[in-house]
């Protein structure tokens, strides 16, 4: 238990529902519906649409998403929800072009968003009530307004140059110019109008009416290569988890082309090292989880795509013998050199879990990549576009090169651990790349060092960033004397500009019945239970 003296939180316990976001109003969204009888999956529909009005910087319409659905007492299943190319978007188009890089400000930037398509189908397949009442509190958000949060009107604040690069995101995001005020009240009309068109009229409002239009028109008048054709056919999945043992437990990460194989391959390393006596933020256990971050994102770099368009060597990159290579390259007392990735910065994302009174757990995020996404608005429908094209690389002989209906190396991750075939916690950890970090961390907080899901996410982050060589930023939370014993163990230590990622997680007690879950300080949100 935390010190009852200093400033904190304590987790959160119920048992006839959980909900956990980084938004008030969205987790009181997912508890509403949860109280009126609706199950997980509707639950976590609603509080996602509800971020989408009231969290503009990290998540939208505009964006993609992944879940994992427990039920409890049926197979865990993962869906991947996130967009593709046009398919008019071959490598030769652009390097034709001398396009070296799809940068952010650009409408190549978007791929096809994959969101609605996701919500659509989660409630068709595993939800309990229509579209349109999910998406209720969602509407009444960006039609009424809602007050902007501390955390909000600071990110708002810092990211506002990207919505001032387009007149339609201007006049939806921006107030006189400038982000709102923390407590101003923040309207979005033609959002409204959007949700309420999706909610009457499925998935197919957004991908084949009058939405669709709107976005590809805009796309297209800024040099898009986006048709009709590509929004009509866009479409998730549903894809087999991958998995590895941690602890008794086993841990749940969807596969490539997500990132979440990163998590398991620093576990694998992690896992065959004694668990470190200082305590969970000492010098060796922090030293040990940069080492393994700095290890298994150089594969993910190097492998890690679409895998309909190339093969991933799942099996390899999970097995124990590449996880013993990698251990061995680690030396506890100095740092090694790593290579910078070729990808770009962001830390923006929404992560939510929700557990019903029966038990069924869902782990869902939701991202438009970097704050605000492209910063593309559609002038009628007010849908903010993503920027996930920015994950791929314009080298044909790469495997996560771009290329016509190809899905890009995608950052955002949601997570699951089980045991005898029963999910016992869902947990996600935003911030673009450090998530696969994140997860490991959170873990090993839990599971090694017997911290509670709260004290585990209060923790101090560091954040081997990659995007400068051995490059590591650490949080105020971290003691001086880890970031001195870093130091001198070679590690290029910086201080974190923002707060590092963010997380939520809930325990589920099969025992007991009791549900207890965390939600990170770092944001507005909190966890709230019945």
């Amino acid at each position: 238990m935390r010190n009852l003296q200093l400033p904190g939180r304590s987790p959160v316990h119920g048992v006839n529902g959980m909900v956990a976001t980084s938004q008030p109003l969205a987790t009181m969204a997912g508890l509403e519906m949860l109280w009126r009888g609706g199950n997980a999956v509707d639950a976590a529909i609603a509080a996602s649409a509800v971020l989408a009005v009231v969290q503009p910087t990290s998540t939208g319409l505009g964006g993609d998403c992944f879940a994992f659905y427990a039920p409890a007492n049926g197979k865990i299943v993962a869906y991947n929800g996130s967009g593709r190319a046009p398919a008019a978007a071959t490598p030769e188009w652009y390097i034709g072009r001398g396009i070296r890089q799809i940068d952010r400000p650009s409408a190549h930037a978007v791929t096809v968003p994959g969101a609605v398509d996701a919500w659509a189908r989660l409630i068709q397949d595993f939800g309990s009530r229509a579209l349109d009442e999910v998406l209720q509190p969602a509407i009444r958000a960006a039609r009424d307004g809602y007050p902007v949060h501390s955390r909000m009107a600071r990110d708002w604040a810092k990211r506002t140059e990207i919505l001032r690069r387009d007149p339609v995101a201007t006049r939806n995001y921006l107030i006189d110019g400038k982000a709102p005020d923390v407590g101003a009240i923040h309207r979005l009309p033609d959002l409204a109008r959007t949700l309420d068109a999706i909610a009457r009229d499925g998935r197919d409002a957004f991908y084949k009416g009058w939405i669709a239009e709107d976005l590809v028109s805009h796309l297209k008048s800024v040099g898009g290569l986006h048709t009709l054709d590509d929004f009509a056919t866009a479409t998730g999945e549903y894809v087999t988890p991958i998995t590895t043992d941690y602890r008794g437990y086993k841990v749940h990460e969807c596969p490539p082309n997500s990132q979440g194989i990163v998590a398991l391959e620093m576990l694998n390393i992690l896992s065959g090292f004694p668990t470190p006596a200082g305590g969970p933020l000492s010098i060796e256990r922090m030293h040990l989880l940069i080492e393994a971050a700095w290890l298994a994102y150089a594969d993910r770099d190097r492998y890690v795509c679409d895998p309909r368009m190339s093969s991933v060597p799942v099996d390899r990159l999970l097995s124990a013998e590449h996880a013993a290579e990698l251990r061995g390259r680690i030396r506890p007392e100095r740092a090694m050199h790593a290579s910078p990735s070729r990808l770009p910065p962001h830390k923006d994302t929404i992560y939510l879990t929700v557990v019903d009174r029966d038990g069924n757990a869902i782990s869902f995020i939701n991202s438009l990549y970097e704050s605000f996404g492209s910063g593309l608005c559609g002038p009628k429908s007010g849908v903010l576009l993503q920027n996930r094209g920015c994950g791929f690389v314009v080298d044909p002989t790469h495997p996560n090169c771009i290329g016509p209906g190809k899905r890009p190396m995608h950052t955002i991750i949601p997570a699951l651990l089980s045991q005898n075939d029963r999910a016992v916690m869902p947990f996600g950890v935003l911030g673009g790349h450090y998530q696969a970090t994140g997860h490991a961390f959170l873990l090993g907080s839990i599971l090694d060092y017997g911290l509670d899901l709260q004290e585990a996410i209060d923790l101090g982050r560091v954040y081997p960033t990659q995007l400068e060589k051995n490059q590591v930023e650490v949080e105020d939370g971290v003691p001086p004397e880890t970031v001195a014993g870093l130091k001198a163990l070679g590690h290029n230590i910086v201080p974190a500009p923002d707060p590092v990622g963010g997380a939520q997680a809930i325990w589920i007690d099969w025992k007991t019945g009791v549900l207890t879950a965390g939600s990170d300080p770092r944001y507005d949100g909190c966890a709230m239970g019945y």
